[in-house]
């Protein structure tokens, strides 16, 4: 059975990335061929230059070309994208072109704190700012409504009042870094 090629997509620092690599870099049925961003200066793009996979960056008006984007991802054999704190908006083509085969990363548990801006930060400061008791990471599928694809896993972790807003981000990217590569495998290998 041949390989499936996946691109990850990002806008900043990477780690998600970085660590979707590493653990795919071993596989016999998934590779890492590409990782593309909307930011040149991603660190994403450097950690992924370190472990030797492909590096594109891309405008808002290649992004949302078809003409562009999908012989792009053709030449690197793609059949899969990880959106790993990507922050455009996908364009509804490549949707389309990817059905359930493009998944989504979101630092807490949809549908809560989902949507337009939601993102980073933002999500664990409105997370401390309700008060909540427990936050987590979702991975859905991605769809033209944003955060708002079916829902793939969660995964939850107990917070204390104390915790400052850099305690909630600590502890749910402990949860992306623990679960986030297997959820990817579990839906492409189950997707063949």
């Amino acid at each position: 059975m041949k390989k499936t090629n996946i691109a990850i997509f990002v806008s900043g620092g990477g780690t998600n990335c970085e660590n979707l690599i590493k653990y795919f870099s071993g596989s016999d049925h998934i590779a890492s061929t590409l990782v593309l961003s909307n930011r040149a200066d991603a660190y994403g793009l450097v950690r992924a230059e370190r472990l030797g996979v492909p590096t594109v960056v891309v405008n808002k008006a290649q992004l949302n070309d078809p003409d562009f984007m999908l012989p792009l991802l053709r030449e690197y054999g793609v059949g899969f994208i990880v959106l790993a704190g990507f922050l455009p908006l996908v364009p509804d083509f490549l949707i389309e072109a990817f059905p359930r085969r493009m998944v989504n990363l979101h630092p807490a548990l949809l549908p809560k704190y989902g949507g337009k801006g939601m993102w980073g930060h933002h999500v664990h400061e409105a997370v401390k700012a309700a008060g909540e008791t427990e936050t987590g990471m979702t991975v859905h599928y991605v769809s033209s409504v944003c955060d708002g694809g079916e829902i793939i896993a969660q995964y939850r972790v107990a917070l204390s009042p104390d915790d400052t807003v850099d305690d909630i981000a600590e502890k749910e990217h402990q949860l992306e870094m623990q679960y986030f590569p297997t959820i990817v495998e579990k839906v492409i290998l189950e997707n063949r």
